[in-house]
């Protein structure tokens, strides 16, 4: 008998332990992480799952509307390839541009002389190089933009120009880079200025309509 229950504990000790091994386990390894966390002052991590956000867009048409563009526009997604932009730009039309000379294309650091033919011509190539910043391209028409520059006067060594349209950028960053980009190939302009300061403000943006 006794060799009997000496084998029956050894048989009930060979299931019964590794199961009681496990149960301890799970009860008692969280805890113990837990302990862990607090004596080494390190927070538990859990892994938490979020919504994606992949999909979402910003429709802009009744701001669009708003700032006086023609009512049966329809504004591309930004995040739409070119072709679908310059698509949705053929419905609005291109700022005019008051000057049928040819650019003059020169980079920055020339020494080209101050005059009006000058100005017109370093002002044409600016609106091609810094593009993306007017409507003068069908693409950017597309999502909305439809500002331009105009030259409007020659005063002394400043250069007076007029903006027009409606603009992604700060209407004070456009005028920043149109005379960054003149005063860098024609050193004799000392400044660039609007026509009118209202030119420069959120209000006249908001309010810019096809001219």
């Amino acid at each position: 008998k006794c060799c009997s229950s000496t084998h029956l504990c050894k048989m009930l000790a060979k299931f019964i332990c590794p199961a009681a091994i496990v149960v301890c386990s799970s009860l008692f390894l969280p805890l113990s992480a837990a302990f862990h966390a607090v004596a080494t002052h390190k927070p538990i991590i859990r892994t938490h799952l979020m919504s994606s956000w992949d999909d979402f867009s910003y429709d802009d048409d009744d701001e669009l509307l708003d700032s006086g563009v023609d009512a049966d526009f329809k504004a591309a997604d930004e995040n739409d390839d070119p072709v679908a932009k310059a698509m949705a730009g053929q419905a609005l039309e291109a700022p005019e541009v008051y000057w049928d000379g040819e650019p003059i294309d020169v980079p920055v650091g020339s020494q080209l002389e101050l005059s009006e033919e000058n100005v017109q011509g370093v002002l044409a190539a600016c609106r091609q190089e810094i593009g993306t910043m007017f409507g003068y391209q069908a693409e950017n028409r597309g999502v909305g933009i439809t500002g331009g520059v105009d030259y409007v006067d020659l005063d002394g060594p400043t250069v007076v120009v007029h903006l027009k349209g409606r603009f992604w950028h700060q209407r004070p960053t456009v005028l920043t880079r149109v005379g960054a980009y003149l005063m860098g190939r024609i050193p004799e302009i000392v400044d660039v200025v609007v026509e009118d300061e209202y030119e420069l403000t959120d209000e006249a943006n908001d309010a810019a309509i096809l001219d």
